[in-house]
C-alpha cells in the first residue's frame, strides 16, 4: 500500500507538471496562485491533462466539476483541499515581498482578502489592518464590516454558539480592552471611532477604550495624543503606564475631568499630588480616595487644611500605610472613623482602637466590615439592639452561622433584605428568601445565587452546542 505525498512533497517533486484546479478560486486569485506554482516550474490547468499531478478542490463543486473529480480519482492522482493548499502558500509569504508589492500599487482588494486569511501571522495581519483604507464616506461599508469581523475573529475566542458576537461593533471595545499588542492597540486607532453606551454611564468611545489600556507603548501613546481629543486625553490621565512627563502635560490643561482622571492615576508624584490637593472638591475626594498615602502624604493633606467632611474621604482609601491609618484613628472626625471602620485593609487591632473610642456611629460601620474579628461581631449582637446595627450583622459574610439565624427569627424584612445578598447565608434560609418577590433586587446581587445561574446558563449553553 503506498503512501499518499504530501502536498509540500509533490510541489518538490512535480518539476514542469501540472495542477488541476477545480470550482472558483478562494483566497488567493489565480495570477497569485499561478505565480506561487511558477516557483516550483508548475503551470495550474482547468482541464484534466495527460501531465496533472495533482487536483486542488473547494468543499463545493457543480456537476461537471464533480466528473472531472470522479475521472482524476480513477486515475489515482492524489487530490487536496483548497484550503490545504492555501495554508502552504500562505505560510509560504515573504511578508517584506507582499507589503512593499501592496505599497507600490496600494492594491486595497488585496489587502482586503488577505484580511480575511486566518492562516497568516498575526505581525503580517496587523501590518495590513494598518495599511486598509477605510470608506469613511460609507455609514455601513461592507467591506468595512468584513474587516472588522475578521479583527474579532481572529482576537476574541468565544462560544460556537456566540458567533454573532463577531458581528458585533460592541465586541470592538471587548478587544480595545484586552488585547495586548500594542501594533494592534495602534492598528485600531484607525478604525471608525465608535461609540459605545455603558450601562449607567454616558457613552464610551473606541479611542478611549483603547487609551485605558495598560499595554500601550510610546508609539501608541503619541498617536492618542495627536488626536486632540478631550475624551481620550482623560483615558490617558487615569492610565497607570503612562508616563509622568505627559501627566504633568495633562496637568497643565487645567481641565476639570482630565484633573479628576490624574487624581486617580497611582502614577503621579508628589508634585502632582499637592497641585491636584488645591484643585475642585471632587479632584480632592477622589485623590483622598485613590492614591498610596504615606506620613509625608497625609503631611501634604494636613497642611491644605481641609473641611472635616472632605478629609474624612481618607478613611476609605484602601492604600493608607499602617502608620497613616495609627495616626487617623487619633484624629476627632466622627465621619473620618466610621469610614476606617468599614476599610477592609485595617487590621482587627485597629478596628478593635475605633470601637474602643465609644463612639456609637462607628458601631454599624464595624459591625458591616467583613474583616472586623468575630469576637467584636458577636460583641455586637449582644450588647445593641439598633436595627441599623443588627442590619449591618445579618449584611456581613462573616457573621457567625448562629447569629445569622437569630437574625432571620427576628422576621424583619429590612434585617432580611440584607441578609439576601449575603453570601454567607445558610442554604436553608436561602431557600425560603428566594421565594419572597420583595427581596428580588437584594437576591440578585448574592454571590451563591450569582453563580447558581451562571452554571445552569452554562450548561444550557454546552446543551445548545450538541
Amino acid at each position: 500500500m503506498t503512501t499518499k505525498q504530501t502536498l509540500p512533497e509533490l510541489l518538490e517533486l512535480s518539476l514542469d507538471k501540472k495542477f488541476l484546479f477545480l470550482g472558483r478560486e478562494g483566497l488567493f486569485t489565480q495570477d497569485e496562485i499561478a505565480r506561487f506554482l511558477k516557483k516550483h516550474n508548475i503551470t495550474m490547468t482547468k482541464y484534466l491533462e495527460e501531465d496533472v499531478v495533482a487536483t486542488i478542490e473547494p468543499l463545493n463543486l457543480n456537476p461537471v466539476e464533480e466528473d472531472i473529480s470522479n475521472d482524476a480519482y480513477d486515475r489515482k492522482i492524489p487530490s487536496f483541499s483548497l484550503d490545504e493548499f492555501e495554508k502552504h502558500l500562505s505560510d509560504g509569504i515573504n511578508d517584506d515581498e507582499l507589503l512593499m508589492a501592496i505599497k507600490l500599487t496600494n492594491d486595497q482588494e488585496r489587502v482586503f482578502r488577505l484580511l480575511g486569511n486566518e492562516n497568516i501571522s498575526e505581525e503580517l495581519f496587523v501590518k495590513l489592518l494598518m495599511m486598509y483604507q477605510w470608506n469613511d464616506d460609507e455609514e455601513d461599508n461592507r467591506n468595512d464590516r468584513d474587516t472588522i469581523m475578521y479583527t474579532l475573529k481572529r482576537y476574541i475566542d468565544i462560544k460556537p454558539n456566540e458567533a454573532d458576537l463577531h458581528y458585533s461593533y460592541l465586541t470592538l471595545r471587548r478587544l480595545a480592552t484586552e488585547a495586548t499588542n500594542p501594533k494592534l492597540l495602534l492598528a485600531l486607532i484607525g478604525f471608525q471611532n465608535f461609540e459605545f453606551l455603558i450601562r449607567g454611564k454616558e457613552k464610551v468611545t473606541l479611542r478611549e477604550t483603547i487609551a485605558r489600556n495598560e499595554y500601550l507603548d510610546k508609539e501608541v501613546i503619541t498617536k492618542l495624543v495627536s488626536l486632540r481629543d478631550k475624551k481620550v486625553d482623560v483615558a490617558l490621565a487615569c492610565n497607570p503606564v503612562v508616563e509622568l512627563s505627559l501627566l504633568q502635560t495633562l496637568l497643565a490643561k487645567e481641565d476639570e475631568k482630565i484633573n479628576e482622571a490624574l487624581a486617580t492615576n497611582q502614577n503621579i508624584d508628589d508634585a502632582i499630588f499637592i497641585t491636584l490637593l488645591t484643585k475642585e472638591d471632587k479632584v480632592v475626594q477622589l485623590l483622598l480616595l485613590s492614591q498610596k498615602i504615606n506620613a509625608e502624604r497625609l503631611g501634604f493633606v494636613d497642611a491644605q487644611a481641609l473641611e472635616d467632611d472632605l478629609f474624612s474621604t481618607i478613611g476609605a482609601n484602601e492604600h493608607l500605610d499602617a502608620e497613616v491609618v495609627d495616626t487617623l484613628i487619633t484624629r476627632e472626625n466622627e465621619t473620618l472613623l466610621c469610614n476606617l471602620a468599614q476599610n477592609r485593609t485595617l487590621n482587627a487591632e485597629q478596628l478593635e482602637s475605633i470601637y474602643a473610642k465609644g463612639l456609637r456611629n462607628t458601631v454599624a460601620c464595624l459591625a458591616v466590615n467583613p474583616v472586623t474579628p468575630v469576637k467584636l461581631l458577636e460583641k455586637f449582637y449582644e450588647t445593641y439592639e439598633d436595627h441599623d446595627i443588627r442590619r449591618a450583622l445579618a449584611h456581613n459574610p462573616s457573621t457567625p452561622e448562629p447569629l445569622l439565624r437569630a437574625l432571620f427569627a427576628l422576621d424583619d424584612l429590612e434585617i432580611q433584605r440584607s441578609m439576601a445578598s449575603n453570601a454567607s447565608i445558610p442554604l436553608d434560609i436561602l431557600d425560603i428568601l428566594k421565594v419572597d418577590t420583595r427581596l428580588q433586587n437584594e437576591l440578585a446581587e448574592n454571590p451563591i445565587l450569582i453563580k447558581g445561574y451562571e452554571t445552569v446558563l452554562d450548561y444550557d449553553k454546552k446543551a445548545v452546542q450538541f
